[in-house]
């Protein structure tokens, strides 16, 4: 554990907003004097919801009013659960200003990013108390919200401090932690797709930044086993992982650390309302962390067929005449999105990240010249992904397609579409510069590929 402590450590000093973490047992106590260290004085707003303020905001109101700390509460419902809309934060914003207090996030992801960007459209700094280890974004910069139907991540500063009490943590329910875990794990595809930009000329590695997510990574995901038995100290190393890859985007001003064509299935899935039943007969929306794995190992698998390649530039000239024209790829997103909202946003991604023949040629070369060596690089990193599919089944997380319900035709789909809606260059690009998209997903569906085979047994 003493890697990791001293790895969170540095990712605080090297952040540029958040000033201090604590994450211990009985951190609530704690709290107080964190607040006076890095919070304007004046009142405390606590926003939670339903759930989150019988998990920890109603100790956390007791330890200010013990202290002699004023603060208000703003509660949100807690079931349906919470969506990350705009509206909420418009909401939010308005209730700080009319109070004059600074925020206190009291929960995990959503309530996080409505709280994270209220407080920048309020002028203020805020703090979040996390509740569970469910997602990378508590230190993170930028806040993942709906904004109409198309999830957009809108700027705004990570929060000056952050407390997670393991306690709390450890008493949430065991499918949190197994969001977490999915979201972890698909740090391992952000870090290859990371990778594959570089190569191509389309982005460069920031090693430092790299390194702090990357160098970790193997062993905050080597005990998904005990996150189900809410073991504290397995939980401690998950929540260590999640903080300093949200420290990484920190530092990095966007999340390319941390988001590669994994969170594009995941984004895509939440904007079209992707749900299953749920515990009370209902409906519920699948987590963002469930996607992520699953997006993990769809990716996996695709980087496996890649890495099978020995050359995959078969003719450069070929490629690039076979581009598809502007109105081409314009039809293609407005058949892929029958929302006109999705279309209209999706197009805007694919325009800017449209390359001129030129620059898809360049391309194309540089993966040739490097090929050898970018092969033997992705390959001594990526894990298979059967492999990574039993890890987030032992973490309790959805592991197979049917798990979070998608189906094989729509999964085959869904690798088309899922880079429409994002610019950042990832593998999915790579093999539509290549033409050879559709050839890889097909391999996965045929009756002897990844997902042909589960699909035979499931």
């Amino acid at each position: 554990m003493g890697g990791a402590a001293d790895s969170l450590e540095r990712a605080v000093r090297g952040a540029s907003v958040t000033r201090e973490v604590v994450l211990e047992r009985g951190a609530t106590a704690a709290l107080p004097g964190l607040l006076r260290r890095h919070l304007p004085a004046g009142p405390i707003l606590l926003v939670a919801d339903d759930n989150t303020l019988a998990a920890a905001g109603m100790a956390v109101g007791a330890v200010l009013a013990g202290a002699g700390i004023a603060h208000d509460r703003l509660v949100l419902p807690g079931q349906p659960r919470l969506k990350p809309r705009v509206s909420h934060t418009e909401m939010i914003a308005a209730r700080i200003r009319a109070d004059g207090a600074v925020p206190v996030a009291i929960g995990a992801g959503v309530l996080n990013d409505l709280v994270k960007r209220a407080a920048a459209m309020a002028g203020t700094p805020y703090a979040v108390v996390g509740t569970a280890a469910s997602m990378d974004g508590y230190a993170a910069s930028g806040a993942a919200l709906m904004d109409g139907d198309f999830k957009r991540t809108l700027p705004c500063p990570p929060p000056v401090a952050v407390l997670a009490d393991l306690d709390v943590v450890a008493a949430a329910p065991p499918r949190m932690a197994a969001w977490g875990y999915g979201d972890l794990a698909g740090k391992v595809v952000a870090g290859a797709d990371w990778i594959v930009a570089d190569a191509l000329g389309e982005e460069a590695i920031d090693a430092d930044i790299f390194g702090l997510v990357q160098d970790g990574l193997a062993g905050w995901l080597d005990a998904p086993a005990r996150l189900p038995q809410g073991d504290p100290e397995a939980l401690r190393g998950l929540m260590q992982g999640l903080l300093i890859t949200g420290f990484a985007m920190q530092a990095h001003g966007t999340s390319r650390p941390a988001s590669g064509s994994d969170h594009q299935f995941a984004h895509l899935w939440e904007m079209e309302g992707l749900s299953v039943p749920g515990a009370s007969g209902g409906k519920e929306p699948v987590s963002h962390g469930a996607c992520v794995g699953i997006g993990t190992v769809a990716m996996l698998a695709l980087y496996e067929w890649l890495l099978a390649q020995d050359r995959p530039v078969r003719d450069i000239d070929a490629a690039v005449a076979g581009q598809p024209t502007a109105a081409a790829e314009a039809t293609l997103v407005a058949a892929a999105f029958p929302d006109a909202g999705m279309a209209v946003s999706a197009a805007a991604e694919m325009v800017a990240k449209r390359p001129s023949p030129a620059r898809l040629r360049a391309r194309l070369e540089r993966l040739d010249a490097a090929w050898p060596d970018l092969r033997r690089r992705l390959a001594g990193r990526l894990p298979p992904a059967a492999r990574m599919q039993a890890q987030l089944a032992a973490a309790g997380a959805p592991s197979r397609l049917d798990q979070i319900a998608v189906s094989p035709a729509r999964m085959a789909a869904d690798y088309r579409r899922a880079r429409l809606i994002r610019r950042r260059y990832t593998v999915l690009d790579l093999l539509a510069d290549l033409g050879r998209l559709d050839e890889a997903v097909d391999s996965l569906f045929a009756p002897d590929g990844f997902w042909g085979a589960q699909a035979a047994k499931h």
